[in-house]
């Protein structure tokens, strides 16, 4: 799925592009979850597995989306039978026992559900547009998403995103980034355009990462919840992944500066802001995921559409190896 910086700073031929493609998919989805509401009565009797068996406890298994169900596989063998549970959801995340659940309310609307460690709904509400990302932080404690939505009327294609953070201790929520003053190059900065996505949290439950576009450029930039700022540190990133040591980043970036021609998964090491390309060479639209301190979790889709698990090492070294067939949205139950 294109991220909010296909449409800035694209030929007028890109954008015109970028806008069709987007109305076909638009529509494509809508008509895909007018079936699902359809048969909504069907799927729904689909028996969970046992929640002595599922859970969203810490250890080596990866969550993930299978056949539109959260699902558990095994990360040291792709053959292996996934367990898998009564939730739709078309993106998931977890850390230390929280998972968030992204899942179609109506035809047209989505739901972001709390979930605690035996998959029990604890919180849920309506989010806008199209599911994109969404992570928890490693306490377990933040949670944040992305959505496309429409109506904006800067967007060149009809179309721009929402990030937003829940804090799950005290009920805290932000609805949208642009709500947080941003300081590039130490200054204040405001444009209409502005447009936030893909948010990692550090440790400290305050501090965390997302990707800022404005103006045709992407920005890494670095958040304090606290402080509701966003300081911009560097240019060229999307999509933003922080190691569980906190001392990398690993993201896509837009082959040739053009997200026409794909992306590459790269890692930047925070200390001296130098890039590391990763070894997969396909064209990866995703938020990778940490499986350990050296290797990323993410998703390819084939030829057909069908998603893809694979994971390859951060510092470049070795081959893509295949974690996950038919799945998507993974996260390390760390």
């Amino acid at each position: 799925m294109p991220e909010a910086s296909v449409v800035n700073g694209l030929s007028l031929r890109a954008r015109i592009a970028v806008a069709a493609a987007v109305t076909v998919l638009l529509g494509a989805v809508a008509v895909g979850y007018v079936n699902v509401a359809a048969s909504r009565a069907e799927t729904d009797r689909a028996t969970p597995a046992p929640a002595q068996t599922l859970t969203l406890d810490p250890g080596p298994r990866l969550l993930v989306v299978s056949d539109r169900r959260l699902a558990v596989a095994d990360p040291a063998d792709p053959s292996a039978p996934r367990q898998i549970s009564g939730l739709e959801c078309v993106r998931v995340y977890a850390a230390a026992g929280t998972g968030v659940c992204i899942r179609p309310d109506t035809a047209w609307s989505y739901q972001l559900v709390v979930l605690d460690r035996l998959l029990r709904p604890v919180k849920s509400f309506p989010v806008p547009g199209l599911p994109n990302r969404a992570r928890v932080s490693p306490s377990g404690r933040m949670i944040a998403w992305t959505t496309f939505v429409g109506g904006d009327s800067y967007a060149a294609a009809g179309f721009s995103t929402r990030t937003g953070i829940l804090d799950t201790r005290t009920g805290t929520m932000v609805s949208t980034l642009e709500d947080f003053t941003v300081l590039r190059d130490g200054k204040a900065f405001r444009a209409v355009d502005m447009n936030f996505w893909g948010v990692t949290f550090s440790a400290d439950d305050n501090m965390f990462y997302a990707t800022m576009a404005t103006g045709g450029r992407n920005y890494l930039v670095r958040g304090d919840n606290t402080a509701r700022t966003l300081q911009t540190l560097t240019t060229g990133v999307e999509c933003p992944s922080l190691s569980p040591d906190g001392t990398r980043i690993a993201f896509k970036q837009a082959v040739d500066g053009d997200p026409e021609h794909g992306w590459r998964l790269a890692v930047l090491h925070l200390s001296t802001l130098a890039v590391t390309t990763v070894s997969e060479t396909r064209s990866v639209d995703d938020q990778p995921a940490w499986l350990d301190t050296a290797t990323l979790a993410y998703t390819v889709r084939g030829s057909d559409g069908s998603p893809e698990i694979w994971s390859a090492a951060a510092d470049g070294s070795g081959r893509p190896q295949l974690l996950a067939a038919g799945a998507e949205s993974p996260a390390m139950l760390a």
